[in-house]
């Protein structure tokens, strides 16, 4: 069982211009979300961030380099804001909804900050057989 982490996505969109923030695992389970998003799109967002961050390594290779090296964040704009999603330990994931006028440097940085305090509390591993047989 995952421990209550909300107080710490809480605490992230403390940034002026933050909206939401959702903590995903590698397979798209929603662990935990800010107070400002309904539980039913957090699940949605969940998934698709989930995705995303498997399209952003699938794509590496773009960039040109021999050894495109280990992924670090993905970011999308819209017209009226932005997504953040950085990794937040093994097999978890920390995604971030913005307003398109927030200071993204400090956005960008509380994000490692909340992630560098947590380490392990953040960290999901994957998910065991259930012993169920198939």
């Amino acid at each position: 069982m995952n421990p209550d982490l909300s107080w710490v996505l809480n605490d992230l969109i403390q940034v002026p211009g933050a909206r939401h923030a959702i903590l995903v695992s590698a397979d798209g389970l929603l662990l935990a979300s800010s107070s400002e998003i309904g539980r039913d799109d957090a699940e949605t967002v969940a998934a698709a961030m989930s995705s995303m961050q498997s399209l952003s390594r699938a794509v590496a290779p773009f960039i040109g380099a021999q050894a495109p090296g280990r992924w670090r964040q993905t970011l999308l704009e819209y017209d009226h804001g932005w997504i953040f999603l950085i990794a937040a330990g093994t097999g978890a994931y920390l995604a971030a909804a913005a307003a398109a006028d927030v200071d993204m440097e400090a956005m960008s940085f509380r994000m490692q900050q909340q992630v560098t305090a947590l380490g392990k509390a953040m960290t999901t591993p994957p998910r065991q057989d259930a012993g169920i047989d198939v």
